[in-house]
Parts: structure tokens; C-alpha cells; sequence
């Protein structure tokens, strides 16, 4: 069915709707509608309704699945790694200029507050919970699992490390050097590729309480879209050798 403005186009041409309507099909097998105006050129009538819903998904593993199915055919499609958490598909451009999204995946990853001071307990089921397994993380757990609130209150800050005095036996105690900055891989991208490690600047005070500040600037993010983008290439290797499908991060 022709749209408002197809019509409206073919009026003001002069051009009678039902003569010069026509339907041909690409190499993808996709039909397309065309009118022929007075210079005999084909104009293509491109619809709103013609593009998908766009579908949404949390995992690369959904993504892939749903590409591989080849549900739309275009001549390009172009796979975009927005951000360590977002990867959508876009079609080439249309006629119109403009570009179909058929599916986007955002990941989802447990939330952590940053630059906030979390109760112990709290604190140790985070870094459990939501932080993979590395050395800094260990010590950490040992260190706030073993403190005393009493000992808290009489912390040495030398204003790059802190010390404090922590239970490490049955009946003995010791002055401990927190290390700082800590390196730390929380869960903050897709878990189907590795999590960036990412140094943090580890604080105690009163509480006990302890917080993480973020201390790389921020480059763990590239980190993660480097990631992901090796992780579509070799899910989409034969697809990318075929040049049907092109990786942008």
C-alpha cells in the first residue's frame, strides 16, 4: 500500500498512482517498491512501516544467535560496538538515507557504587559478587574481613597507602599496609568476553567503612570495546570474509 507522502509525490508529478507502481525484487530476495516519474527514473518508496522493531537482547551469545539466522539481508550490514555495553546492527543506507536497526544488545551487569563508603559485610559480598577473581581482590576480602572497628579509628595514612591494624591469628594482631591503587576486574561488560582489569584507589575510614575510586581515567572502556569487537570477528569470521558484514568500534 502506498504511503500519504507517496501519493502526494505522485500527484504532484502528474504521474497516475496504479500505472506506474511497480515491484521488483534485489539480489537479497528483499521486494522494494518503486514508482517511475515523468523523466522515467525510479523513485524508491521506502515506508516507516517497512522497518523492523528493533529487537533487544542482554548477551553477545542472543546477538550472534539472531545474525546467524540471516533474518534480513542487506547488501552491507554493519555491526556497531557503541560502547562496552551496547552492540547494535545497522543496515546500509536506504534511499532516504537513512538506516534500519535490527536488534541492539545491552548488557546487563551488576551495579556498584564507586566513590561511596559501604559497611564491611556489605563490601565483602560486593567484591564477591561482583568482581572476578584477582590477587588485589583477595587481599582486600582479607583485609576488611579480619578489621576491627576499633581498629579503624586509629588508621596511619601516609596519603597513599593506609595501615591498620587487622586480626591475623587466634590471638594476634598486626599493622597491615592496605595497598593502593588496587587492580580490580569488576563485571562492568558483556560476560562472554574477559573483564578489563583497572587500577582503583582503595579508602577506609570510621565503620568500618571502606570505598573504591576509579583511578585509569577511564580506559578500561577501551579496553572492553577492543574486546568485545575480537569477539565478533571471530563469531562473524565467515560472514566478515565474505564482506557482508563489517565490525565498527
Amino acid at each position: 500500500m502506498l504511503t500519504k507522502e507517496a501519493i502526494q509525490y505522485l500527484m504532484e508529478q502528474g504521474i497516475n498512482p496504479n500505472e506506474r507502481l511497480i515491484t521488483l525484487e534485489d539480489p537479497f530476495r528483499n521486494k522494494r517498491n518503486f514508482i517511475i516519474d515523468n523523466e522515467g527514473s525510479y523513485v524508491e518508496i521506502h515506508p516507516k512501516s517497512y522497518q523492523a522493531h528493533t529487537l533487544k537482547v542482554s548477551t553477545l551469545t542472543g546477538f550472534v544467535d539472531y545474525m546467524k539466522q540471516k533474518e534480513r539481508h542487506y547488501y552491507k550490514t554493519f555491526i556497531h560496538v557503541e560502547d562496552e555495553r551496547t552492540v547494535s546492527v545497522v543496515s546500509d543506507l536506504d534511499s532516504l538515507g537513512e538506516r534500519e536497526r535490527l536488534i541492539t544488545a545491552v548488557a546487563d551487569v551488576p551495579r556498584f557504587e564507586y566513590e561511596y563508603f559501604h559497611g564491611s559485610e556489605e563490601l565483602i559480598i560486593a567484591l564477591q559478587s561482583k568482581f572476578t577473581q584477582t590477587k588485589d581482590r583477595d587481599i582486600l576480602l582479607k583485609v576488611i574481613g579480619n578489621i576491627k572497628e576499633e581498629n579503624v579509628r586509629n588508621t596511619g595514612d601516609n596519603g597513599f597507602s593506609q595501615a591498620v591494624t587487622m586480626q591475623t591469628g587466634i590471638t594476634s594482631v598486626d599493622d597491615v599496609i592496605v595497598p593502593n591503587p588496587v587492580k580490580l576486574a569488576p563485571y562492568r561488560t558483556f560476560l562472554e568476553v574477559e573483564q578489563p582489569t583497572s587500577e582503583f584507589v582503595f579508602r577506609m575510614k570510621d565503620g568500618p567503612r571502606a570505598a573504591l575510586f576509579e583511578a585509569d581515567g577511564g580506559v578500561w572502556r577501551n579496553v572492553a570495546i577492543h574486546n568485545i569487537k575480537n569477539y565478533l570477528l571471530e563469531a562473524f569470521k565467515e560472514e566478515i570474509e565474505n564482506d557482508n558484514f563489517i565490525v565498527i568500534a
